[in-house]
Parts: C-alpha cells; sequence; structure tokens
C-alpha cells in the first residue's frame, strides 16, 4: 500500500500526441526539415525536448535551445490544448482522493504548462501538489523533477511514495530517488522498455492501480 502517488502527465494522464508532434513538426520546419510521419515523433513524448532534440536531430545545445523556444511558439496557446484526457483518470484520482492518498504531478513539461491543462481539464483540484521541469532547462530530468516534487509536497518520508509513468524516464527518475515505480503501457512506452528499466509494477491499464494502492 502506498500513500503518496505521484504521477506523469504525457502519456500517463492525458495522450498529448497530436499537440506535441504538431509542435516538433513546426520547430523542426523552423531549421528546414520536412516533417516526418507523425509516429516517427512520438519518440519525442516524454523525455525532456533538448535531450530529444540532439538525440534524434543532432543538434547542438544553441540549436536545441531554438528548438525548444520554436516548439513553444507553437505549443503554448496551441499545441497544448490538443490533448485528451485518458479513459479512467478522473476516476482513479477521485478514488485516490477519497482514501486520503497524497497526489502529486511530476512532468518533465514545464510546470506553468502543466497547471494549465490540469486546470484545462478540470483536474488540478485533486493534485496535492505539481512538480514539472523549469522554462530554463535548469530542472529537465526526470530524476531531479521527482526530486522536486517531492519536496513541493513535503514529503520527507518517502518509503510509501510510487511513482506512476509510461516511459522508462519516469522509473529511472523513481529509482533515483529511492521509490517504487509503476509503468504503464497505454501510453507511449512498451512493456520492454519500462520493465527492462526497472519497474516495480507493469500495467496495461491506470485503474489497475487502485490494486496495489488500494
Amino acid at each position: 500500500m502506498y500513500d503518496i502517488v505521484l504521477f506523469d502527465l504525457d502519456g500517463t494522464l492525458t495522450d498529448p500526441g497530436e499537440g506535441i508532434t504538431n509542435s516538433v513538426a513546426y520547430s523542426l520546419a523552423h531549421f528546414g526539415i520536412s516533417t516526418p510521419a507523425k509516429k516517427d515523433l512520438y519518440k519525442f513524448i516524454g523525455p525532456p525536448l533538448k535531450d530529444s532534440y540532439a538525440k534524434y536531430y543532432g543538434m547542438n545545445d544553441e540549436q536545441c535551445e531554438k528548438a525548444v523556444e520554436q516548439y513553444r511558439v507553437y505549443f503554448k496557446d496551441k499545441g497544448i490544448f490538443e490533448n485528451v484526457v485518458y479513459e479512467n483518470t478522473e476516476y482513479v484520482l477521485k478514488e485516490l482522493k477519497k482514501h486520503g492518498k497524497k497526489i502529486i504531478l511530476a512532468t518533465s513539461k514545464p510546470e506553468e504548462f502543466a497547471i494549465r491543462i490540469l486546470k484545462h481539464f478540470n483536474l488540478f483540484e485533486y493534485f496535492d501538489a505539481v512538480g514539472g521541469a523549469s522554462m530554463d532547462g535548469t530542472r529537465s530530468k526526470k530524476g531531479d523533477v521527482i526530486k522536486y516534487a517531492l519536496e513541493k509536497g513535503g514529503i520527507t518520508d518517502t518509503k510509501n511514495a510510487v511513482m506512476v509513468g509510461d516511459r522508462k524516464h519516469d522509473v529511472l527518475g523513481a529509482n533515483e530517488n529511492g521509490i517504487d515505480s509503476v509503468g504503464v503501457i497505454y501510453g507511449y512506452g512498451s512493456f520492454e522498455e519500462l520493465s527492462d528499466a526497472g519497474a516495480t509494477y507493469v500495467f496495461d491499464k491506470i485503474t489497475d492501480i487502485l490494486n496495489i494502492i488500494l
């Protein structure tokens, strides 16, 4: 049983596929890079953006920063809402709150964007704290975000905390902070990715987490 539940946002609570891929395509066009197939841009969902531009397009630091800047031009008012809440997300959050669990968001998305999304979809009220990446990129690694989110939530004893996310970065970040993790495969990570990263549990439905938390 866990008393503190940290959630990733993209690919865990909401499906941001359309907004993120459109934003990445917009940013790549700035560099004269033709738009890849949408499915080829799904790999941008989850990891810090700068890491993905460097990894998949060989950009240097300056280019990565420019790409993120262009990404946000599209994302901040349009792409942010090209997003869908996964089925049963609100039900799970309600059940956790009903049973007195502390719920914290830990996302690699900039914190101000994450708050706007939660408020837009009427999910903000369920969260005791929201921890996200910083706009300047100084806090972007998932392990750092989780540590920050725990601090914002006033958590000093983490033995009853668990991180729920859909990518290996969520699992590895949880490991760095000494907490258990739940990998969910309805998002953008595979069973292999999550289990190889060392997830404590791997589930295919968000409602499955209630079985171990409640």
